[in-house]
């Protein structure tokens, strides 16, 4: 693989990371509902979450994924309503005392990062793309499996510095609300993205 190749990978990969999907609509929900001390925990959800979605699109579970009508509906339901659920929790929750600036996560970092990998692991059209996306970089006149390793590792690498910019660009934001009533609503805008983001996924149709 050239460096043309691979820089053209990386061009392209970050001009789709930039569009907002259901993975950088929950990293700025947890941004505006939890401040900035959610970007660590929930890049490290959606960053193990990549890693397992690009695993498994290497090991051939896009294929299936992109053949099977059944398992892409039930992958996509599972998560669709994963999103939604934490959408309608964060909308109902009371929002927190901000003592410190950026705020203070009402859920622990654990349970953020476990959110964030669950989303990003069940979204089955990164999947489904990433088997379709990478094999354009791929030189076939040289050995394949490094440069898959390559190109996977690259975009995790890009899917973490783009989540963590959106969340703390969100978690800057959450730090601008001060009164209770600019919390409640910082939480309901952040559960409204949640939701739409479960919409959102529930939409994704099967490549043709």
């Amino acid at each position: 693989m050239t460096m043309e190749l691979w820089l053209a990978f990386v061009l392209a990969s970050t001009l789709l990371l930039l569009i907002p999907g259901p993975t950088i609509l929950l990293v700025i929900g947890h941004g505006l509902a939890h401040g900035l001390r959610a970007t660590v925990p929930t890049v490290i959800g959606v960053t193990l979450g990549d890693i397992v979605a690009v695993t498994l699109s290497l090991a051939g579970l896009g294929a299936v994924l992109a053949t099977s009508a059944e398992l892409f509906t039930v992958v996509k339901w599972l998560g669709a309503a994963y999103l939604v659920y934490l959408g309608v929790s964060m909308w109902r929750s009371p929002p927190p005392a901000l003592d410190e600036p950026g705020g203070r996560p009402t859920a622990s970092g654990r349970r953020l990062a476990t959110r964030a990998f669950i989303v990003t692991a069940l979204n089955p059209k990164s999947i489904v793309f990433f088997m379709a996306f990478l094999p354009q970089f791929i030189d076939l006149g040289a050995p394949v499996l490094p440069q898959t390793i390559a190109l996977g590792t690259t975009f995790v690498i890009l899917a973490s510095v783009i989540v963590a910019a959106y969340g703390i660009l969100a978690g800057n934001a959450r730090g601008l609300f001060k009164r209770p009533q600019a919390l409640v609503a910082a939480n309901r805008i952040g559960g409204g993205l949640l939701i739409g983001a479960g919409v959102l996924t529930a939409g994704l149709r099967r490549a043709a």
